[in-house]
């Protein structure tokens, strides 16, 4: 949808002219009556005030699908899949497991091949016997038996899996196979198997896609994810995510697939609509979206402006939490919609590229910030995209985890690192290059997908479209969130520590204070209460002293066995 840019204009003296009739505005003369209103005679122009400036609407053009490159006709075909299937049939026969390959779905990294389970039988051997009921005997003497089938039961879904090695090993496979037991919605054994040549999956193509399509007249945050295993486009809206966590190791395809989805998310909403915060520790993958005219700031790539940048959006955040009470609204759709409101209020999307970076500078600070905006800032308009290269439980803590329903994980190190993103291994056997698992917050199993795919060039056209546009068209009204987040002074976003509150009660409660007690009292670590020792100092709640005396810690041990 195009949005709208707002540009003062005066209006021309010229066209008042006192000495021409009065024209005839037919649409007054059908609205007045009905409204009870009565068109009002115009003074002379010499003795009239000064009419005030009229807001002219500018409508901005949403970049052309042409900007992106087409995405190829050709099918996900693989030659010899059929020879495939009668491998697979025979080696699960070869183990004593009856089954049928029923599907086979070419994808652009993995065909899918769709087996449906067997019978498990039980025979009985029976002793054929003639009309008088004495046993048949054979030439030597021996009784007749035939086998005669008593039971059957469909086989169990593990003695399919438990055999994925033995399957690799049969199909000569350079990696090992994923078995998705069952496929959702089918009755179904899903065995993915490498194909040998790679397809690249387009943005374009999944854009121009019937899903994205369809998920796009209900939401403006549609991202464009990918293909699946079967070679269906996948799409999902960011608003019911409602925050994205993504790991992967070294060059499996996490920044190409932020960057292609914050491509996506230009080339289908304006400024006005929709704001980004990039942070880029690395300094390298995202400064090819400098200048865009949807950033808050510049590229923030260092640690320090980086943890600003967060208290400056948590404050933005219960600033449009005020917004909504003074509104009578609850949500930012309700907001937008309301009559009260002076001012459309644009989405806001933070992504982080690198949060282990951020962690080991701050992980006192970052860890409160990004679990509160989590846990609170949906319902704002505000969401987060954070991607890490390493997985590990210092860096996606059970608090960031528990407030992420929704991720990714392209292909890591090892099984402890896809428990730790997706609560299950599978990750480790990824093929790289963006292939990933994705985990949507209503399934209970995550689903693969091949990432969508953009070039350095298509970024460059979509940007390049932006920042000419934006040259082309009066300046736009500033907005509410860039004006907070520019003037807003570093000394107001102090009191941010969720913990700062629980210290100001301590030294109400007790006569001294120590960096040691608040780390004791509050179980957190020396920096976090050292810097809370000194906003207390600096606000004149507590006097420092200037050592830290026998008699003191034995009045803080008082203190403790006083409140026991």
């Amino acid at each position: 949808m195009a949005g709208e840019v707002t540009a003062l204009a005066p209006e021309s003296e010229a066209a008042e002219d006192k000495a021409a009739p009065e024209k005839v505005d037919l649409e007054e003369q059908l609205t007045l009556p009905i409204l009870g209103l009565k068109k009002k005679k115009l003074a002379p122009a010499e003795t009239r005030e000064p009419r005030p400036q009229r807001i002219i609407a500018v409508k901005q053009q949403l970049p052309p699908i042409e900007l992106l490159d087409k995405a190829s006709d050709i099918e996900f075909t693989e030659v010899g899949n059929e020879q495939k299937a009668k491998l697979i049939e025979e080696a699960l026969r070869s183990y004593g497991v009856e089954s049928k390959v029923v599907q086979i779905n070419p994808g652009p990294s993995v065909t899918q091949f769709g087996i449906e389970p067997g019978w498990d039988r039980k025979y009985r051997r029976v002793v054929e016997r003639d009309r008088e009921g004495k046993a048949k005997l054979d030439r030597d003497g021996n009784p007749v038996e035939r086998l005669e089938e008593i039971s059957k039961t469909r086989v169990k879904v593990e003695r399919i899996t438990a055999l994925a090695n033995n399957l690799a090993l049969a199909l000569a496979t350079s990696t090992n196979i994923r078995i998705e037991a069952p496929v959702p919605g089918k009755s179904l054994v899903g065995v993915e198997v490498p194909n040998t040549t790679t397809s690249i999956v387009r943005l374009r193509g999944v854009i121009e896609g019937t899903t994205f399509q369809k998920l796009k007249t209900k939401t403006k945050l549609t991202l464009a994810l990918g293909k699946g295993s079967a070679g269906e486009p996948v799409s999902a809206d960011l608003c019911k995510m409602p925050h994205l966590l993504i790991a992967g190791a070294t060059g499996s395809g996490k920044t190409v697939f932020i960057n292609s989805t914050i491509t996506c998310l230009l080339m289908h909403n304006t400024p006005r609509d929709l704001r980004l915060l990039l942070i880029d520790p690395k300094r390298v993958e995202l400064v090819g979206f400098e200048g865009v005219p949807h950033l808050l700031s510049p590229v923030v790539t260092e640690s320090d402006k980086a943890i600003d940048a967060l208290r400056r959006i948590l404050r933005e955040m219960d600033n449009r939490y005020g917004r909504f009470s003074a509104t009578g609204v609850r949500n930012i759709e309700g907001y937008n919609h309301s009559p009260l409101a002076t001012e459309p209020m644009p989405f806001l999307i933070i992504i982080i590229d690198e949060l282990a970076h951020l962690m080991m500078s701050a992980a006192e600070v970052v860890e409160p910030a990004i679990c509160r905006l989590a846990q609170m800032s949906r319902a704002t308009g505000i969401h987060l995209i954070v991607a890490t290269q390493r997985p590990s439980v210092d860096v996606v803590t059970g608090l960031i985890k528990a407030n992420f329903p929704s991720r990714i994980s392209f292909a890591v190190a090892s099984g402890v690192d896809s428990r730790t993103i997706l609560d299950t291994v599978g990750a480790e056997s990824l093929l790289g290059g963006g292939d990933m698992l994705y985990l949507p917050p209503d399934a209970p199993k995550p689903k693969r997908l091949r990432g969508c795919f953009v070039s350095d060039q298509e970024i460059d056209r979509v940007t390049t479209f932006w920042k000419q546009q934006m040259t082309q068209t009066p300046t736009p009204l500033e907005d509410t969130v860039a004006q907070a987040f520019a003037s807003l002074p570093t000394e107001e976003l102090k009191d941010e520590d969720p913990l700062l509150a629980t210290g100001r009660r301590l030294a109400r409660e007790y006569s001294h204070l120590s960096t040691s007690f608040l780390q004791r009292r509050l179980h957190i670590g020396y920096p976090r209460a050292a810097r809370i020792m000194d906003l207390l100092e600096e606000e004149g709640t507590v006097v420092r002293h200037e050592q830290d005396k026998p008699d003191g810690a034995l009045e803080e041990d008082q203190g403790i066995a006083d409140e026991n």
